[in-house]
C-alpha cells in the first residue's frame, strides 16, 4: 500500500509542471489577443482613422440610460467597437463605427 501511494505522489509530482506549463502557456495566447487589438486601436486612433474610445463612450453612453457598462472590445477588421451593457441580466452589445461613433447595430 506505501509503495502505490508513494508512485502515485511521485507520478503527481511529475505532471504538476507540465499541467501548470500548459496552462500558462493558454493564459499567455488568451492575453495576447486582447493586446493586439489594444494596439491596432492604438495605431489607428494615432493616425487620425479612429476616435478615441473616451470619446465614443462619451457619445454612446449617455444613450443607454439605464443599463450598466460592462467594456468594450475592438474589431480591427470591421474598425468598430462593440460596447457591452447590461440591464435586467440581459446582456445588449452595440455595436460602433470607430472613425464616427455611429452605431452600426444594436444585439439583444
Amino acid at each position: 500500500m506505501k509503495r502505490i501511494l508513494a508512485s502515485l505522489v511521485a507520478m503527481a509530482m511529475l505532471t504538476g509542471p507540465i499541467i501548470t506549463v500548459e496552462a500558462d502557456a493558454q493564459s499567455r495566447t488568451r492575453q495576447q489577443q486582447p493586446r493586439g487589438e489594444q494596439d491596432s486601436a492604438r495605431e489607428q486612433m494615432q493616425a487620425g482613422r479612429n476616435l478615441p474610445i473616451r470619446e465614443i463612450e462619451q457619445r454612446i453612453l449617455p444613450r443607454m440610460q439605464g443599463d450598466e457598462y460592462l467594456g468594450f472590445e475592438y474589431d480591427p477588421a470591421a474598425q468598430a467597437y462593440r460596447l457591452k451593457f447590461i440591464r435586467e441580466g440581459q446582456l445588449i452589445w452595440v455595436d460602433v463605427d470607430a472613425q464616427t461613433a455611429r452605431i452600426l447595430r444594436v444585439s439583444r
